[in-house]
Formats: C-alpha cells, sequence, structure tokens
C-alpha cells in the first residue's frame, strides 16, 4: 500500500501479505493520523477492487465520512492522473529492476530504505524534474 502526501512531497508505504480491504482501510487509517483531525485530507483512488468496493462493503465510505477524508476516484482506465503513479516508475527502478531478492522481507526492506532516501533527497535539485516550459504555437 502506498500514497503520496502531495502537500509534503512524501512516499508512506505499508508492506502487506494482502491488499484486501482491511488492509487498504488500515493504511488509510495511517494516512488521516498524519494531519489533525479538523483538517480535512483527500484520498485520490485509481480503480483497483479494494477501492472501488465500498457499495458491497461500506467500511471505507463510512469511516471516510466519520472521519474527514475525502475519497475521489480516477476515471477508469486513467490511473495516471492520480499523481502517485509517477513515484512508482522510480521506485520500480531503484528497488525492484534487476534484483533477485531471496524473499519479500528482503524485497520489504529495499521498498521501505528506498521510501526513505527518496523522503530524505525530495528536493535535491539533482532530482527533482525542471517546470515545464510553455509551447508557443
Amino acid at each position: 500500500m502506498a500514497g503520496y502526501d502531495l502537500n509534503r512531497d512524501r512516499l508512506y508505504g505499508h508492506i502487506v501479505t494482502r491488499k484486501d480491504r482491511t488492509a487498504f482501510l488500515a493504511f488509510c487509517r495511517y494516512l488521516r493520523s498524519l494531519y489533525p483531525p479538523e483538517v480535512r485530507i483527500g484520498i485520490v483512488l485509481d480503480n483497483f477492487s479494494p477501492h472501488k468496493t465500498t457499495k458491497t462493503d461500506p467500511r471505507v465510505g463510512e469511516w471516510a465520512t466519520a472521519n474527514n477524508v475525502e475519497l475521489a476516484y480516477t476515471p477508469n482506465y486513467s490511473s495516471w492522473l492520480n499523481r502517485i503513479e509517477a513515484q512508482f516508475t522510480a521506485l520500480r527502478r531503484f528497488a525492484l529492476d534487476n534484483t533477485d531478492h531471496p524473499t519479500h522481507r528482503a524485497q520489504a526492506k529495499l521498498i521501505r530504505r528506498y521510501i526513505a532516501w527518496r523522503n530524505h533527497h525530495a528536493n535535491d535539485e539533482h532530482l527533482t524534474v525542471p517546470p515545464c516550459l510553455p509551447i508557443s504555437r
């Protein structure tokens, strides 16, 4: 499970055995704990099944309503609108590509180390993408 805090430019991640609604709700609770209760937060969700099943299992929706959280879903086939997707590319390249982890624990450790490194270097001018310049026609 992963979250990207646009306000703080930080990644958050939890390594879980199963990515189901229970694990998703636990991660949402963690994200909520990062801000005071009176601050409304928004969580952008793609179409991953634990996100979309609030109609058949209302736990996540009811929790969000009770905890000052807005859930915003990306349109179908448009997960690229979710700003965390670009973060996954870097994580994959730095922590997963061309590796052969002997265990899931070793892989999880490398993912956690990458997230800590990335958050520590988020403002490094050599790692940030320069702003796009307007294109004149």
